[in-house]
């Protein structure tokens, strides 16, 4: 497996290295991982574009201070505050889509391990009107995580979000930004390993899931990303 470590110089370059990791999975065949805090930033899903006063909400995140960036794939809008951690593990497959189900739920495994791990005791789901709503969540006394999944030819990315300790800064700065988007959104949804009792400190986190997500494939490359 090659681990990729770090952020790069901005928001953008740093979404295109992911980019690029999931390209290179496919072309060699050797899986890739990302576990890091990305630039403090709200990135909006291709569900967002559509909305009537979707420029409304990036007006509002620009004006709370996020950088604003446009994913290529549906969902609701995620903001990071600088110290949410993000993780991205990039598979190859032979067999076209593969099994969806069987990353989702092995993937799910993993990091729900990383959080036990860290003291926190979260379970499949999430609360109402959470942020950016999906099937794939854990949550502990709110939304903790959300995952999603995108499905190249020759290569399968499982990716998702861990609220650390800005709970309150998500939920303040999301708040205005669904309300413009039309979507229900409840502050109070958002958890993070903190609330839940584990640690405040997103390098801890970042180490938990890189040790539950390499698992037992030995790390041949190892690169810091800048």
């Amino acid at each position: 497996m090659r681990l990729l470590c770090g952020r790069a110089r901005d928001h953008e370059r740093d979404y295109e290295r992911t980019r690029e990791m999931v390209a290179r999975v496919g072309e060699r065949g050797v899986p890739a991982l990302r576990v890091w805090t990305p630039h403090r930033q709200v990135a909006f899903g291709r569900r967002d574009r559509r909305a009537e006063r979707y420029d409304r909400a990036r007006e509002i995140a620009a004006e709370k201070g996020y950088a604003v960036l446009e994913r290529a794939v549906g969902g609701r809008a995620v903001a990071y505050t600088g110290s949410t951690v993000a993780f991205a593990l990039a598979e190859p497959v032979s067999d076209g889509r593969g099994s969806i189900d069987e990353r989702y739920d092995r993937v799910t495994g993993m990091v729900r391990d990383a959080l036990a791990a860290l003291g926190v005791d979260a379970r499949e789901g999430e609360p109402p009107d959470a942020f950016c709503p999906g099937t794939h969540s854990l949550q502990a006394d709110g939304k903790v995580v959300g995952l999603a999944q995108r499905v190249h030819r020759t290569a399968a990315l499982t990716a998702g979000i861990v609220v650390v300790r800005d709970h309150d800064a998500l939920a303040a700065v999301l708040a205005p930004v669904y309300d413009a988007l039309g979507v229900p959104f409840d502050p109070n949804s958002v958890g993070s390993v903190a609330r839940a009792g584990g640690p405040a400190d997103p390098e801890t986190v970042v180490d938990a899931l890189e040790t539950a997500l390499v698992g037992g494939r030995t790390v041949t490359a190892r690169e810091t990303l800048a």
